[in-house]
Parts: C-alpha cells; sequence; structure tokens
C-alpha cells in the first residue's frame, strides 16, 4: 500500500490539522509516513501545502514526484488546479467548492470547476454549507477530510482515533463535532 497525496488551500483553513490527522491515523494503523510542509502568509490568504506519503514499507522522500500523486485533497479549488502537475493519471482531485478569492484575477468559479471536471477522478463538495449546518465553520476541513476518506487507504477508526487524540485537550464536544464532520463529508460527497 502507498498514497501519495498534496494537501492544499489558503493559510487558516485547516490544512495543518489535515494532514495531522492523517499522518497520526496512518502511524497509528501500523503505517510508515513522511510528510513536508510549505507554510504561507496565513493573515494574507497565502497559500498553503503539504506532501503526505504513506506507506506499508520505509519511504526514502517526503516530497512527491510530478505526475505521481494519488491525491490532491484541497480545501479551496483554485489550490487544487496549482498542483495538478503533480497528479497520477489514476490520481483523485477532492476540493471544496468554496472560493478564496485572495488575488485581483481569481476565475470564474464556473471555469474552476470546469477544470476540475476534465480531471476523471475528481470530487467536488460543499464543506462550508455542510459544515455550517452541523454548526461550525471551523469544521469545513474535517468534512474535506471525510470527502476523501475512501481514498486514503486508512480505516474510519484509525482517522477518528487521531482526532479524539489531537482535540482531546478540547474537550468532548468537540471531538464529536469533529467526528460529526468526518462522517458528513463522507457521505455528502458529489461526484
Amino acid at each position: 500500500m502507498k498514497k501519495d497525496i498534496i494537501l492544499a488551500g489558503v493559510g487558516g483553513q485547516g490544512i495543518l490539522s489535515i494532514a495531522a490527522v492523517i499522518g497520526m491515523a496512518a502511524v497509528e494503523s501500523g503505517l510508515y509516513l513522511k510528510q513536508a510542509e510549505v507554510h504561507g502568509m496565513s493573515q494574507r490568504g497565502g497559500a498553503v501545502q503539504s506532501h503526505l506519503r504513506i506507506s506499508d514499507s520505509p519511504i526514502a522522500s517526503d516530497l512527491i514526484p510530478e505526475g505521481s500523486c494519488d491525491m490532491i485533497l484541497s480545501v479551496e479549488p483554485m489550490e487544487a488546479l496549482r498542483y495538478l502537475p503533480f497528479l497520477a493519471k489514476d490520481g483523485w482531485v477532492v476540493t471544496s467548492t468554496k472560493t478564496f478569492e485572495n488575488i485581483e484575477d481569481y476565475p470564474a468559479e464556473d471555469e474552476l470547476f470546469e477544470q476540475i471536471r476534465l480531471i476523471e477522478n475528481h470530487v467536488l463538495i460543499d464543506a462550508n454549507a455542510i459544515a455550517r449546518e452541523l454548526g461550525s465553520q471551523k469544521i469545513s476541513n474535517m468534512v474535506m477530510l471525510g470527502a476523501a476518506s475512501m481514498h486514503l487507504g486508512l480505516g474510519t477508526e484509525y482517522l477518528e482515533g487521531a482526532m479524539n487524540t489531537l482535540f482531546g485537550r478540547k474537550g468532548e464536544e468537540v471531538v464529536a463535532l469533529n467526528i460529526k464532520a468526518l462522517m458528513a463529508g463522507k457521505e455528502g460527497i458529489r461526484i
């Protein structure tokens, strides 16, 4: 088993929390993990991305070569498109439909979604609307993780366990809400 995943978004959208949950779940399930992160300027809407490499055998490098990424998991659609050169031919793009228009010439939503729909394996999900229905915009990143979870090769119990470990100090309600977001993302995917 090998999964190369690029997490992408804009600073403040919870990319590093997604990476932490996936990473902890992978290690707890007995897999090897390598991770590389680039933090953007979150106060200015800067790009944030993380390379996650998960395998049942040792991993040499933490960077994913172009053309070999199994999944781009993005909480911002234009950021998903930025990393397409890394995507393998049979790779998946899982992205939110909520845009973060942080540049003057940000493309029209229709154009973005048209480009994403050209990718054979894609998931577009309104994670923000689902999170809002659950009562907190802060959990839209966990909705995105839920939407991508069936392509990660990790059991839901490991993802839930990682959330419990990572968010446990914030209280049982926070853990329960994040797990609820994960499950809502799994159930709410749109292809």
